[in-house]
């Protein structure tokens, strides 16, 4: 833990995140959001609508008494059209709703957590050197769900899935404060690497678990039943495997966290102004794939 970083308050959560039994909590909040509870689980949507900003214009169902659990509600899916995805094949689009904490390039197999913290490709992905090395010198971006995010995840190119890996972990909050505190934040978190093979080079989808945030599913495994595991491993190969269209879902988080991109060498080139703190929505530009002219 960085001290100097932050507010007292910043430093109090975040000193205290070390102290908490983060999987007991983040157990007893899954059981509670998952579980179909009448009224109770209507008063839960209701008191969480008046804490933050969610628009339920855009959700498939508009009524908060049409969610059966809190979990329902929270890993909602949207109106057909809510959420356009650029069609230019040119076009790499944004793969969930959120704000972007950090972009860039890659520093060899180095990227960066916050103002003076960095870690490897190699330890986010399961401390494994040879898949870290083919993004080595490629680029980045970190999202951040904000809580009245839509929170499901998709495909920000057409790939072909070639290797899932659980990594079992901590589950610090992922928040600004905390990644500007806690080093090694995302290779400490609870989280799944998705390996896909695009017309653009390698691309790697982090699901970044985070504090009440214990579980992560995947579209495709069983259902989209929560994945977790004590030790890490490589989930079952799909025999064939399968492509993923731009646009298509890829997974949702049981609760809010982050998404990190990894591209390779020459892959696709972000657009101007994706910074820190700007505002994203799933589906537009947020890069270029290589050898396109660059739309102003």
């Amino acid at each position: 833990m960085n001290p100097g970083t932050g507010s007292v308050r910043d430093r109090l959560f975040i000193g205290l995140q070390y102290l908490l039994p983060q999987h007991l909590l983040s157990g007893l909040v899954r059981w509670l959001t998952h579980a179909r509870l009448g009224w109770l689980s209507t008063a839960l949507v209701r008191g969480f609508l008046r804490r933050y900003p969610v628009d339920l214009t855009e959700a498939e169902h508009g009524n908060p008494r049409a969610y059966a659990s809190f979990n329902a509600f929270f890993t909602r899916r949207l109106r057909p059209g809510t959420r356009p995805v650029e069609p230019d094949p040119t076009a790499v689009v944004c793969p969930v709703d959120g704000y972007v904490s950090q972009s860039g390039r890659l520093a060899g197999d180095t990227l960066l957590q916050a103002k003076g913290i960095s870690y490897s490709v190699a330890a986010l992905l399961g401390r494994d050197a040879a898949l870290g090395a083919r993004f080595a010198d490629g680029s980045f971006a970190t999202l951040y769900l904000a809580p009245h995010n839509y929170h499901r995840i998709h495909m920000p190119l057409t790939g072909t899935l070639c290797r899932t890996r659980f990594m079992p972990g901590d589950l610090f909050s992922v928040n600004a404060a905390t990644a500007a505190a806690v080093p090694g934040l995302f290779t400490r978190n609870e989280r799944i690497a998705c390996i896909f093979d695009t017309n653009a080079g390698p691309l790697a989808v982090v699901l970044v678990g985070a504090l009440f945030v214990g579980s992560m599913s995947l579209a495709w495994e069983a259902g989209g039943r929560p994945l977790r595991a004590s030790l890490a491993r490589d989930l079952p190969d799909h025999d064939p495997a399968f492509v993923l269209d731009k646009g298509s879902e890829l997974g949702w988080f049981n609760m809010g966290s982050t998404v990190i991109l990894l591209f390779g060498p020459g892959g696709p080139r972000f657009v101007p102004g994706l910074a820190p703190g700007r505002a994203v929505r799933m589906g537009e530009r947020i890069a270029t794939l290589p050898g396109a002219a660059t739309p102003p």
